[in-house]
């Protein structure tokens, strides 16, 4: 009995620690960079660069084989940028593992670089700082089902992304279920409203009132999001220097809030303000899960993940929904971190595979 608990326990550390059973580290894919000349990207009023960078892993039987893969598009967080993903390299590590484990079987991973002169793409379509899900679903997606032997069904394309890129994980599955069948949003952030009054955010109206250019808010953390959150939901080409509208006017010099535009700002950026519209798309999906942290420090995060998921149910979406015991950062990419524990196995599940 002491030898066969041993040998369980031995099976156990080879494979948490990314080695096999015979001792052999797990099989590593390989991870290449590729350019991707945007047209719709061109159609921007905020500098942006639409020559994207496109990092594809290829799984480590791509290159011996003659078969196809499914393909899993991973968007990154705000203030972040495509090489950050990978700089650490414990995605591709955990990827690797994964596929060595038995976890899932092996997939073509793809990572865009959603990185702007301001925080970065909100994973929507805007006039003035990008039309992001024109640029996913109608260059991104066709670029790599061209260059590489993918799985072209939709059964087979899933979308994950963190924070800022799980909002927009769910918004391509409401908007894009004839491209993408299966979304995990880890920590999805602008899910709803939650308990935070847009009055009541903590934005200096006066810097942004003065400044030229956008780099003149750096630092500013929340007065940056707004801005490029304005941006993208509020835009007006006629309105330099931002080329956007706000939910406050100025009078005597003084910030007012402007009601009209709070409603239009929130109805676009806010993702359960257009479930009705969006709930057939969504019942339409192989597979939807989302989770968060319940230690983040901006609860209305934590609230409007609660009250997403009960819509979802009330709109008939099925879906799998967690809160877990932690923040939005410390728990995703470590070795038996949701992204292992949680987001592969669930890609396991619910894509269709060669």
């Amino acid at each position: 009995m002491k030898r066969l608990i041993g040998s369980i326990l031995c099976v156990v550390y080879l494979v948490a620690s990314g080695t096999s059973a015979k001792g052999q580290a797990a099989k590593q894919g390989s991870l290449k960079t590729e350019t991707l000349a945007s047209e719709i990207l061109k159609d921007n009023l905020i500098g942006l660069d639409p020559n994207r960078m496109v990092k594809v892993y290829l799984p480590p039987g791509y290159t011996n084989s003659k078969k196809a893969y499914p393909v899993v598009y991973y968007l990154h967080n705000a203030f972040s940028n495509v090489d950050a993903a990978f700089q650490d390299g414990n995605l591709l590590k955990l990827v690797d593992r994964a596929f060595a484990s038995n976890v899932v079987h092996e997939f073509i991973l793809v990572a865009a670089d959603y990185s702007s002169p301001t925080t970065g793409s909100m994973y929507e379509n805007s006039t003035t700082s990008g039309r992001w899900l024109d640029f996913t679903v109608n260059e991104l997606v066709p670029f790599i089902d061209g260059k590489f032997r993918t799985l072209s069904s939709r059964d087979s394309r899933a979308v994950v992304g963190h924070f800022f890129g799980g909002r927009g994980a769910l918004k391509l599955a409401m908007t894009h279920a004839e491209v993408f069948s299966v979304a995990y949003a880890m920590h999805p952030v602008a899910t709803g409203n939650g308990d935070l009054p847009w009055a009541n955010l903590d934005i200096d109206w006066s810097k942004i009132k003065d400044a030229q250019t956008f780099q003149e808010l750096a630092g500013l953390g929340r007065t940056q999001i707004f801005v490029a959150i304005s941006q993208g939901f509020l835009p007006n080409p006629n309105r330099p220097p931002f080329y956007c509208d706000f939910f406050v006017d100025f009078e005597n010099g003084q910030p007012k809030l402007n009601p009209e535009m709070v409603s239009r700002a929130k109805k676009e950026f806010h993702l359960e303000e257009t479930l009705e519209e969006s709930a057939a798309n969504l019942r339409s999906m192989r597979g939807i899960a989302f989770d968060w942290g319940r230690f983040d420090q901006t609860q209305a995060h934590v609230i409007s993940s609660r009250t997403l998921s009960r819509k979802l149910i009330d709109y008939g979406v099925e879906h799998e929904a967690e809160e877990y015991n932690g923040d939005p950062w410390s728990k995703i990419w470590i070795d038996d971190g949701r992204f292992y524990t949680r987001v592969l196995p669930f890609l396991g599940r619910k894509l269709v595979f060669e």
